[in-house]
């Protein structure tokens, strides 16, 4: 792969202050959408009960999270056609508007339609962040940046379910939304202020028909990742139907794509082996990393007692361990220019701990419990932000937004995808479990895991419920690990390409 020098990155020209300020600006914008993923965990009984609508209350997340999937690939091919600032600040408003009408919300409808238009934004946001750091920063410097960006991930996941509830408890769940217009505001000021960079020297050309074919895709795709198995049965005709639905989309996606002039994501990218790699680590480290991490809280729960707040904290571990390797990888990359080892790293780190949390029981202390998680933290931060870093690099100057938003769009693909099957995985194993431990009736798993109801239960139920659990949870992870594995052995196949000055081949 021949690497280009002569290429100027559009934010050559400003000032080295100027840049660190305009991604101040960013990452307050990508923290605000992060929480906004979370905030409202420990306000939606709250909500149900002021507007009614009880039975769409998980739209509530679910449209935010639709939206996003669906604009995040979109955003960074956008970026590259019309400039990334338009894109950023488009999305930067469509989330304050977003935001400004969930806090209005007079229903259940109008507050689900309105978190569809935040998380719309939310995705414009994050897809252009990726793109705007490749601006302002040569790839060894960019890397140490693009590791900071872990802490809005750490602070959201943690922070965000206790924000929502001490609003929620102290002023109103509507807070939790006019929150984000200070905030947004202060990061659209330095933006527009500081932020300078030259538009694209060549005509637009829209590839609707990818785009609308993506959509399509990404929104069958999450459907049923996030319906299958919790509100329709793994035997409902809606789960192969929507499943079935996103393969043939996604199919005749690529197929639109390998004849399009400007394609959403162009297929080309996926012939160099680097960009490969960096997706298939990505979407790996999705399911492996964040879509187990979603049954962390329910163990603590269920075997250890805790109540919700406590259990999200419990998850601290984890979350500090990604931030430190998530640091530590950006440094190293920044010091050395070298990365193409931290993929398979990620990858066996990570499967020793998947390894050590499968060992985990009812009788695993917490100090131990949150070693183990602090241990798949670390591997999971070790590759975070630097799948980016390798797509990018892979990536010729016109298409360093595809690449980047394209890799981070498989990540949340990959974790979908993940807490999904890990979820049928644990369902069907405590079942299996539960018939042999459990004295009397098997409650099914949506309700054990509910605190009112285990506290109902009597102490033979209850403890035999939490043994069943743990053993299902142990399965969960003994599943990742040929999972990690192939992660692993794909990972070995990244070969050292030096990190080009512009950041593209």
């Amino acid at each position: 792969m021949t690497v280009r020098t002569d290429e100027r990155a559009p934010g050559e020209g400003m000032s080295r202050r100027r840049r660190v300020l305009v991604f101040g600006g960013l990452m307050l914008a990508g923290l605000m959408s992060s929480l906004d993923a979370t905030v409202l965990a420990t306000a939606l009984p709250t909500i149900a009960g002021d507007l009614g609508g009880a039975d769409r209350l998980a739209w509530v997340s679910t449209a935010y999270i639709l939206a996003t999937s669906v604009t995040v690939p979109l955003s960074g091919r956008l970026g590259d056609l019309f400039g990334r600032k338009p894109v950023c600040l488009i999305g930067l408003l469509a989330f304050l508007a977003g935001s400004a009408a969930c806090g209005a919300a007079p229903s259940m409808g109008w507050l689900i339609a309105f978190r569809a238009v935040q998380g719309a934004g939310a995705g414009l946001l994050t897809g252009s962040m990726f793109g705007l750091t490749g601006d302002l920063f040569e790839p060894r410097e960019r890397a140490r940046y693009q590791g900071y960006s872990a802490i809005n991930f750490a602070v959201a996941t943690v922070a965000g379910p206790l924000l929502g509830g001490f609003l929620t408890d102290h002023a109103s769940w509507r807070w939790a939304f006019y929150l984000n217009l200070p905030l947004g505001a202060a990061a659209a000021i330095v933006i527009v202020a500081f932020l300078r960079l030259p538009k694209p020297d060549r005509e637009p050309r829209v590839d609707y028909l990818g785009i609308v074919l993506l959509g399509a895709a990404v929104t069958c795709f999450t459907l049923f990742t996030s319906r299958a198995g919790t509100h329709h049965a793994w035997t409902s005709p809606a789960v192969p139907a929507l499943g079935a639905g996103a393969a043939v989309l996604f199919a005749a996606w690529f197929l639109a794509e390998r004849r399009a002039a400007e394609p959403v994501v162009p297929p080309r990218l996926f012939r160099d082996r680097s960009f490969a790699v960096a997706c298939a680590v990505a979407a790996v480290g999705g399911a492996t990393g964040f879509g187990l991490a979603t049954y962390l809280p329910m163990f603590f729960q269920v075997v250890g007692g805790a109540d919700a707040t406590r259990s999200g904290l419990l998850v601290l571990p984890m979350m500090l361990g990604l931030l430190a390797s998530s640091l530590l990888a950006g440094r190293y990359i920044a010091r050395t220019g070298r990365y193409h080892r931290l993929p398979a790293a990620s990858m066996a780190v990570s499967a020793a701990g998947v390894a050590l949390l499968a060992s985990v029981d009812a009788g695993t202390s917490m100090l131990a419990a949150g070693l183990f998680m602090a241990v798949l933290g670390f591997g999971a931060g070790l590759s975070q932000q630097v799948v980016v870093l390798i797509a990018q690099n892979a990536a010729p100057p016109r298409d360093l937004g595809a690449a980047g938003a394209g890799v981070f769009a498989t990540r949340m693909l990959g974790t979908a995808a993940g807490t999904a099957v890990f979820g049928a995985i644990v369902t069907n194993r405590f079942a299996a479990e539960a018939a042999g431990r459990v004295p009397g009736d098997v409650p099914p798993l949506r309700d054990a895991v509910r605190p009112e109801v285990l506290d109902a239960l009597p102490a033979p139920v209850r403890d035999g419920v939490a043994d069943a659990f743990a053993h299902a949870f142990s399965s969960v992870f003994l599943s990742a690990l040929p999972l990690l594995l192939a992660g692993l052995a794909a990972a070995l196949l990244l070969r050292h390409v030096p990190l080009s000055p512009r950041g593209g081949g």
